[in-house]
């Protein structure tokens, strides 16, 4: 058994999301969205040396040892799979490493609405999964992924860095590529995608302008692609994308994407009152005409406005279902004036616990 199981193991016994292995600290795990030390004594680093290098392939050693990073799946035989980030720092090397449930979730056990529903069901166009690292995107995505594999026959291609999920094949051929492994950047592997007779495509980052290009032009020639981007709320979701163009562009990814997009899921996690756990609060936009058409016309700032008012179309803001959250009882009002965007809504409840 490699050194580093101990410790991974530690952070799946007490349901953690999260190791922290950094020379110079002592181990750490995220519980519930808070870091706790395992022990008080402070990781040498020659110990944090020798305990990564016993577990890294030979390709991360190589990634790393050049680019002073690297990115890799591991997983202990009979007990859980990891995405282990390795890097260096001021007192040695260190590692992030995030707990991979052993399965997909379902949309039933997430509890997901009947919007995060008929978006599955769709055969092509964008879907976007947003929220900071850590939110949940992956497990969310891993859901509608799961949903598609049960219910229609076709070909779904992921393009992750590392594979997390590992999908069994069900009614529709899997194939998961790893960048790194299997392919040598999101953009490489998307461009081949195109030729491999996708029905889905799932990238796990859209991290760069040619990765971003190819996948609405996916979107656009009739493949369901779905994506994950770093960003807080639909609205800046659609600015990240069209931003990343050239100016004189703009105006043609606008209407590209008012075509092309189906809907945008961002989401937060926030904890559970009263019992340990964490609920995701889920931002939902819907590309309907009125949608579309503001996107086109670069009038962005209105969509906060849409959503609110387009709750029968399966629409909410993030505010609306932190609201939702709170009056179920599911989240306290102290933390949902602390995850609210916009806090004077919350003023009269923000000192509840």
């Amino acid at each position: 058994m490699a050194q580093l199981d101990t410790f991974l193991k530690a952070v799946l016994d007490r349901n953690g999301s999260d190791l922290h292995f950094l020379a110079g600290d002592p181990p750490r795990i995220r519980l519930y969205g808070q870091l706790q030390s395992l022990h008080p004594d402070p990781l040498s680093a020659d110990f944090v040396r020798e305990t990564l290098y016993e577990i890294m392939p030979a390709k991360a050693i190589a990634r790393f040892e050049s680019k002073e990073g690297a990115d890799f799946a591991y997983a202990i035989p009979d007990s859980g799979r990891f995405r282990v980030n390795i890097l260096r720092h001021a007192n040695g090397m260190g590692a992030i490493c995030r707990a991979i449930p052993a399965g997909a979730k379902t949309l039933d056990e997430l509890s997901m609405p009947e919007s995060v529903r008929a978006l599955c069901r769709l055969k092509n166009g964008l879907i976007l999964v947003t929220g900071k690292t850590g939110s949940g995107k992956s497990t969310t995505l891993a859901a509608m992924v799961d949903d598609i594999n049960a219910r229609m026959k076709g070909h779904i291609l992921t393009i992750e860095d590392p594979i997390e999920f590992v999908h069994r094949r069900q009614n529709c051929l899997i194939s998961q590529r790893e960048i790194g492994v299997h392919a040598q950047s999101f953009a490489e592997a998307v461009h081949s995608a195109l030729r491999e007779d996708p029905d889905v495509i799932l990238i796990g980052e859209m991290r760069d302008l040619e990765t971003i290009s190819i996948a609405v032009s996916a979107a656009e020639m009739g493949i369901l692609v779905m994506g994950t981007l770093h960003t807080n709320g639909a609205p800046a979701t659609i600015d990240r994308i069209v931003n990343a163009f050239p100016s004189d562009k703009q105006p043609h990814v606008r209407t590209m994407l008012s075509t092309s997009l189906r809907g945008i899921i961002s989401q937060q996690l926030l904890p559970t009152a009263g019992k340990p756990g964490r609920v995701a609060a889920m931002e939902i936009l819907i590309n309907t005409p009125a949608v579309a058409n503001l996107i086109r016309q670069g009038k962005i700032d209105q969509l906060e406005s849409t959503m609110q008012t387009s709750a029968g179309q399966g629409m909410r803001s993030m505010d609306m279902a932190i609201t939702q959250l709170l009056d179920k009882g599911l989240v306290t009002g102290q933390e949902a004036y602390r995850k609210a965007m916009n806090k004077q809504r919350f003023e009269s409840v923000k000192n509840q616990t």
